[in-house]
């Protein structure tokens, strides 16, 4: 546990309870099960009348609850709003680790809008809040809690609070669970998110690459594939300066893996690099042309968007069945999307 917290006091049960809590982050479940589990452990810490764990999604303007209760319908709405957020940077709640109570707030409740309209109309008179920090500085979020008493919070339960929110973090971070997809594709060597709202973010554990950079034809021919409703993607990309040819070191592997039902508020996909691997002797024109057969294009089709002559289109795709050892057309374009030996259109 941190120096500074540790030299303080911890409630006698403090090493049960965060023996707990790191259980529950190792276990299997969504975000939303692991919180609603998380949660119960910090009532036994600060017993509360309502609490809740939420995230803020990467350039959102809300947090986005994993478990709430003990609010009515009016407030939850308001606990989902931006003015919410607002009053977390009144309050200095976005700014700190430490447990934040409602006695520690340099504004008075009352002109606070979450107190003054929602919280101490009903009957609430007292909050602890503290922000959800991942190891490497990025805030996720905001564990709090509220009581009818307005009696602060003890030291020794407000330092375990903060030993708490740090296990919390680790366990609900979207990030770390979008990195544990990502260790399915063994080969990669690069990787970020995709966020919903179009934004790249790093992929915890996998460095970034060019190929990747936010507007690039890479991304927007993976956000193309998970539109069609697949879950799962893989295709090839040319790398910058490579000559034409049928070796590997032409291309790279793009994956593309959708985030999980439960993740989605939070990100839309990761996106991974990894060597392209077996080409078949696919030159790069032919790559190219099985971009657009997979599509469905026609042969005329074809011919329009590479801009060469649909004969020209009749020959490659000839050396194309040779090579993949197809004797139609549609079983060329079926090999190519089950095997990823493709280049979209336009890259």
């Amino acid at each position: 546990m941190p120096s500074d917290v540790g030299a303080r006091g911890l409630p006698v049960n403090a090493a049960e309870i965060l023996t707990e809590v790191t259980g529950i982050g190792a276990a299997p479940g969504t975000l939303a099960e692991r919180a609603g589990a998380l949660l119960a452990q910090v009532q036994r810490v600060i017993p509360f009348e309502a609490g809740f764990i939420a995230l803020l999604p990467p350039g959102g303007s809300a947090h986005v609850p994993l478990i709430r209760h003990g609010y009515d319908d009016r407030t939850d709405g308001y606990l989902d709003s931006p003015e919410f957020l607002h009053d977390l940077e009144l309050g200095g709640q976005r700014r700190t680790r430490h447990p934040v109570q409602h006695v520690d707030t340099p504004v008075p409740q009352a002109e606070i809008p979450v107190w003054a309209e929602y919280l101490l109309p009903a009957g609430f008179r007292g909050a602890v809040g503290v922000a959800l920090f991942t190891p490497d500085h990025r805030y996720l979020g905001l564990l709090g809690v509220t009581t009818e008493r307005a009696t602060p919070t003890g030291a020794d339960a407000c330092n375990l609070a903060e030993l708490l929110a740090e296990q919390v973090a680790v366990a609900v971070d979207p990030w770390r669970s979008l990195a544990t997809i990502a260790e399915m594709v063994h080969a990669a060597t690069a990787g970020v998110v995709l966020t919903l709202s179009g934004m790249v973010q790093p992929l915890p554990g996998r460095p970034d690459h060019r190929l990747l950079a936010r507007g690039s034809g890479v991304l927007a021919a993976a956000v193309v594939q998970l539109a069609e409703g697949s879950t799962y993607a893989s295709f090839l990309a040319p790398l910058p300066g490579g000559e034409d040819g049928d070796d590997a070191g032409t291309h790279a592997r793009i994956t593309v893996l959708a985030a999980p039902p439960d993740l989605q508020l939070f990100a839309a996909a990761v996106v991974l690099v990894s060597p392209a691997g077996n080409l078949h002797g696919l030159s790069r024109r032919e790559l190219q042309v099985l971009g657009l057969l997979v599509t469905g294009a026609t042969n005329e089709q074809i011919a329009e968007g590479l801009g060469i002559s649909v004969r020209t289109v009749a020959v490659h795709l000839d050396h194309v069945r040779a090579k993949l050892g197809a004797p139609s057309r549609t079983t060329a374009a079926a090999r190519a999307l089950r095997l990823g030996l493709f280049v979209p259109s336009p890259l």
